[in-house]
């Protein structure tokens, strides 16, 4: 029995413990007989208990769908995760299927088309996600511009464009809005809007003042 020691404690031999060194004699020996470190895992159990903590623990198992045997320790993982068996769900279709089979029925699933709602064609169901959400951003950046025709749209880059249409619908050009056209034509805009309201401002005083003349003279 080889046991190290302090002033204080020794450690068993056999469960590796420390334990008081008044007391080593007495531990050990009751210690050697009663109890069994396991080979597998090195927990210190009763002898008596020996059979039941390696079939809880790390008795292999046999799995009721592939057949295969697996570690007690790796069970969990295996049902999970690794079961070529194991009951999975198609991410397109939601339909259960085995593992084994899910790639090659995706394959096929993720290649069958739907109706998009915002440009109304047909995309495939594994790129659906993705266009939904680039389409829904492309259609709520397209804003036409008043009597010309003519539109102003965001492309892929994030760069707001003038696009100009001629008559017969084709588009003649491309280009990026220039801020300071833009502020120009905005100025432009309201200039022309304030000449509209004195115009009409004096249009009708004008009517105004020949009404009352022709309405005294007839007085």
């Amino acid at each position: 029995m080889a046991m190290a020691s302090d002033s204080m404690t020794t450690i068993c031999s056999h469960c590796e413990k420390g334990i008081p060194t008044i007391n080593i004699q007495l531990h050990y020996a009751h210690c050697s007989r009663n109890l069994q470190k396991c080979s597998i895992c090195g927990e210190i159990v009763p002898i008596k208990h020996a059979d039941e903590h390696f079939q809880e623990s790390h008795a292999p198992i046999d799995c009721s769908l592939c057949s295969e045997t697996i570690e007690r320790e790796g069970w969990s993982i295996h049902q999970d995760e690794k079961c070529p068996k194991r009951i999975v769900t198609c991410e397109f279709c939601e339909f259960p299927l085995p593992a084994a089979d899910l790639l090659e029925h995706q394959e096929v699933c993720g290649n069958r088309t739907e109706l998009c709602h915002n440009c109304n064609k047909y995309i495939r169901l594994r790129e659906l996600i993705t266009h939904e959400f680039y389409c829904q951003a492309y259609s709520n950046g397209v804003t036409e511009s008043s009597g010309s025709g003519n539109e102003s749209v965001v492309d892929s880059e994030g760069i707001r464009r003038r696009q100009i249409n001629n008559s017969d619908g084709s588009v003649r050009r491309n280009e990026a809005n220039d801020p300071g056209e833009e502020a120009d034509h905005r100025r432009r805009t309201r200039d022309s809007s304030k000449r509209r309201i004195m115009y009409t401002i004096a249009i009708a005083g004008f009517a105004m003042l020949i009404g009352s003349f022709f309405l005294s003279r007839r007085g």
